[in-house]
C-alpha cells in the first residue's frame, strides 16, 4: 500500500504580510481515476485531477507563467514530499 504524498509551498501575497498555501496531494491508491488533488488557499479553489489532466495543467501553467518574466525567489527551493 502506497501512502499519499503531499507537496506544499506558500506564495506571498502582494501585501507582503500574508501568504497563500498551495498544496498537491498524490494518492495512487485512490479507487477513482483522480489521484491528484490540487488546493490553492482556503475556500473553494480545489480540484481533483486525472494524471493526464495534471500533466496538461502543468504544461499550460508552465508556458503561461513563463510569459510573466523570471521566476520569483520564493519558488527557488526544493519541494520535498511529506506524508501528511
Amino acid at each position: 500500500m502506497t501512502t499519499p504524498s503531499f507537496y506544499r509551498l506558500r506564495a506571498p501575497n502582494p501585501d507582503g504580510s500574508t501568504s497563500t498555501a498551495v498544496s498537491v496531494r498524490v494518492d495512487p491508491e485512490r479507487p477513482d481515476p483522480y489521484p491528484v488533488y490540487l488546493a490553492v488557499g482556503g475556500g473553494r479553489r480545489r480540484m481533483y485531477l486525472t494524471p493526464d489532466e495534471a500533466w496538461a495543467l502543468w504544461r499550460c501553467l508552465s508556458e503561461a507563467v513563463a510569459t510573466l518574466g523570471e521566476p520569483p525567489d520564493h519558488i527557488r527551493t526544493r519541494v520535498n514530499p511529506a506524508r501528511r
